[in-house]
């Protein structure tokens, strides 16, 4: 049975926990100040879609798809990425809030995450892999068998990573941030 398609339309305002999201897969869609908190978007397909100003915080996303969706000024505490469907996984985060979030073991290549708070985050053996984490504050992330090659933290702070338990080859790191690679070997940088 195909789901029925809904293309080109802006969803303003809306309340998905009073009037639940139809089971459809969306195209070029727009969600501006929607609230989704709680709600089950499991087996829906996003597409090309931009989410703004939303709260999705512990939305379920068993087998939702997400490929090329953009979410900007969201709320997405909680949420299971690890549950989505990860065929053409596409995503980009920016000014969003995304603490105790889980993306393990997920293909996330590329992803840009602009300016967000991802404390508590699960990154546990996913594929970062020249990934930007622009002005993000990663306090307590946990990134272990990660791979981080060519992944640009150049900006980033609050993280602690271990080299030995990630693979980081061509990762970008500053000057000013490098302590948080050092962590685990308990030593004092002094500028």
């Amino acid at each position: 049975m195909s789901k029925e398609i809904v293309e080109h339309q802006d969803f303003k305002g809306v309340d998905f926990k009073k009037s639940p999201l139809s089971m459809a897969e969306y195209e070029n869609c727009g969600f501006m100040d929607c609230n989704f908190s709680g709600t089950d978007l499991s087996d829906l397909v996003f597409v090309d879609c931009n989410f703004d100003s939303c709260d999705l915080s512990n939305a379920k996303l068993n087998g939702t798809a997400f490929r090329t969706v953009r979410f900007q000024q969201c709320k997405l505490l909680g949420l299971h990425f690890d549950d989505c469907n990860a065929f053409l996984l596409s995503l980009h985060f920016e000014d969003c809030l995304l603490n105790y979030a889980i993306f393990y073991h997920l293909k996330l290549k590329n992803t840009l995450f602009k300016s967000c708070k991802l404390e508590e985050v699960d990154f546990t053996e996913a594929d970062l892999s020249n990934a930007v984490f622009q002005e993000c504050d990663l306090k307590k992330a946990v990134f272990e068998n990660t791979h981080l090659q060519g992944a640009d933290f150049r900006s980033a702070f609050n993280f602690s990573i271990d080299p030995e338990k990630n693979r980081m080859k061509k990762a970008k790191f500053s000057a000013q941030n490098i302590v948080g690679l050092l962590d685990r070997y308990d030593i004092i940088v002094v500028p």
